[in-house]
């Protein structure tokens, strides 16, 4: 019995530590849009590696990766990766500065193009749990298509890391306690 409640206290303290992905829908129930204040959505959040970006928009647009250099002049010549579908998940595996435009360049000049910088996550060894993307320069293809932004949170987290150890450890004491009672 000891050892199965070690065990047991090994697998939520594992996972206290190291489930930190948040998934963040861009522009919030706006989405990815013209309409949409992109230059400020960013501004209280903090993106790490094992983060998702969910950008949602209608057939109108499209959400292309581009370099430093087209960000800042919304050339879409030279994207990196390029996605129409209306619903697109980008991966952040690695620390650094993405940037992303609308295809359209008249919808960029206007202001629809995101610059996120990614942050090694301290709290996690490894993303384990953040979705990858394909190899061959697409983005992932998304299981179902939604051409208009839902009015769900921005950022759907996986509540864990340290804070929540404490939580994590009085359920633990809970079940122990109900286990010992029967």
């Amino acid at each position: 019995m000891a050892k199965l409640l070690m065990f047991l206290t090994f697998v939520i303290l594992s996972f206290a530590f190291t489930c930190t992905a948040k998934v963040y829908t861009v522009g919030d129930s706006s989405g990815w849009d013209i309409s949409t204040d992109l230059d400020s959505w960013d501004n209280d959040k903090r993106f790490v590696v094992g983060d998702v970006l969910l950008f949602q928009y209608s057939s109108t647009h499209t959400v292309d990766e581009v370099r430093r250099e087209d960000y800042q002049g919304c050339n879409t010549t030279n994207v990196l990766q390029s996605s129409s579908n209306g619903n697109t998940s980008v991966a952040l595996t690695a620390p650094g500065d993405r940037y992303f435009v609308c295809g359209n360049k008249l919808h960029c000049l206007g202001g629809m193009k995101l610059h996120v910088i990614v942050e090694s996550d301290q709290a996690a060894a490894s993303p384990a749990s953040a979705p990858q993307t394909e190899s061959g320069g697409a983005f992932p293809t998304p299981s179902s298509k939604s051409n208009n932004p839902s009015a769900a949170n921005s950022a759907m987290s996986i509540h864990a890391g340290p804070e929540y150890l404490f939580l994590a450890f009085m359920g633990f004491m809970a079940t122990l306690s109900w286990v010992v009672w029967i």
